[in-house]
């Protein structure tokens, strides 16, 4: 970082900009938050997204601020953008890892690869390693490794990239999330928008594990489409196993409203949950008594301040058990790759409240487990309080990370 300290830096944020993930949005906007508070509001930073319409719901563009459409077939434009800036930083929670698709990793792992070889300094922020093909663990250990800083948001995330052998820097932390600050506005966001709420709201946080992982084809069936070239996949198994989840999130649902007398809100935290709590829904008895939250109707702040007005979530997305932390919200996991995992094992959670998605007992598991929440929510506030404190003081330490890496040795001022 060799600019004057009186010129604005160049800052690239590569990420999974655009998708209306509420995890996503919130670790952006708390990240560009951290680099204006180091490098000053007049730092230029540009955020890459294949979806310029969803990132504009909740980032606004100014003349410091840059929204940068790329196309799905990335590298010539990522290239490009990190060529045109002083400092990359890999901004995606789920950056090693191939649950979700080979592609979003390959991105991540371009973008390293181009700020190696343009010389630019080159930071993973509080990032994620999980599942990896042979090929991907390959490739981690190959292009990670040419990253000046790696800070992961678990432990267990660093000790999987330097078993794969990835040789970068590695410190952990904890998830930019927890620091993420809502819209004092959007204080009792839930009972506003659902009166009916008062009686009490569980939550179900779903997850379609049929949809992943997406692959790349030239062509497929146009409801199959994520953004070409990346197609869903469609099988005989996927279906049986999406019908499952239909089935048994339904029964948990009607359970709730029926023998515990809560309201259920079926909490889309990506917008490509929404099809599969849509169908969980149609299939209930008591509809009048369900609502839908989705991410791609409200935005992270709305999303978090309904999350702390739950009285029990049962999730299978990260986030909502990051952001809902913050209330001491009780909490189940139904985990299907190791973000979770780690988290819970953080939390002290695992053992008996963590259940595996393709457990044989899972949804009497589950019920059992939901009635002991509701019958004694105060079960989990030891371990709900320290682990925030414990996550939140972590969170902190991202940000004097960058500082460090920088070497500023006060607000904009570099040694």
């Amino acid at each position: 970082m060799s600019q004057k300290n009186d010129s604005p830096q160049k800052v690239l944020l590569v990420g999974y900009n655009g998708a209306n993930n509420t995890g996503s949005e919130a670790r952006l906007l708390s990240i560009i938050k951290d680099v204006k508070s180091l490098l000053g509001p007049h730092t230029q930073i540009t955020v890459p997204t294949l979806n310029e319409e969803n990132l504009r719901r909740y980032l606004d563009e100014d003349e410091h601020l840059h929204i940068a459409p790329i196309p799905s077939i990335f590298f010539l434009a990522i290239d490009r953008l990190v060529a045109e800036h002083d400092l990359v930083l890999l901004v995606e929670g789920s950056c090693y890892m191939d649950t979700w698709t080979s592609a979003l990793l390959w991105a991540f792992l371009w973008a390293t690869n181009s700020a190696h070889r343009h010389n630019k300094p080159c930071l993973a922020y509080a990032v994620d390693a999980g599942e990896l093909s042979s090929l991907n663990r390959w490739l981690v250990k190959r292009e990670a490794s040419k990253t000046d800083l790696i800070i992961t948001r678990t432990k267990h995330a660093m000790e999987r990239l330097q078993k794969i052998g990835v040789t970068a820097p590695i410190t952990s932390t904890a998830d930019c999330a927890f620091t993420f600050q809502e819209d004092p506005e959007d204080e009792n966001f839930l009972g506003k928008l659902w009166p009916e709420s008062v009686k009490g709201v569980v939550g179900l946080a779903v997850v379609d594990f049929s949809l992943w992982p997406v692959v790349i084809r030239p062509c497929g069936h146009e409801k199959d489409l994520y953004k070409w070239p990346y197609y869903f996949s469609r099988s005989n198994e996927r279906k049986k196993t999406r019908e499952k989840l239909i089935e048994g999130w339904t029964r948990t649902a009607n359970h709730i409203i029926e023998k515990q007398g809560k309201n259920v809100a079926l909490i889309c935290m990506e917008e490509l949950d929404q099809p599969l709590a849509m169908d969980i829904r149609d299939n209930m008895k008591n509809k009048d008594k369900c609502r839908v939250i989705s991410s791609g109707e409200f935005n992270a702040s709305q999303m978090t301040s309904m999350l702390c007005e739950l009285d029990l979530l049962v999730t299978s997305r990260y986030h909502s058990a990051v952001l809902s932390l913050r209330a001491g919200v009780p909490q189940i996991a139904v985990g299907h790759d190791p973000r979770l995992t780690s988290f819970y094992q953080d939390l002290g959670l695992y053992q008996e409240y963590f259940i595996c998605h393709d457990a044989p007992t899972l949804w009497e598991d589950l019920r059992v487990t939901v009635d002991l929440l509701l019958a004694t929510p105060n079960l989990q506030k030891d371990h709900l309080e320290s682990g925030l404190q414990e996550q939140l003081s972590l969170s902190q330490k991202n940000m004097v990370l960058l500082q460090e890496f920088l070497g500023i040795k006060g607000k904009g001022e570099m040694k």
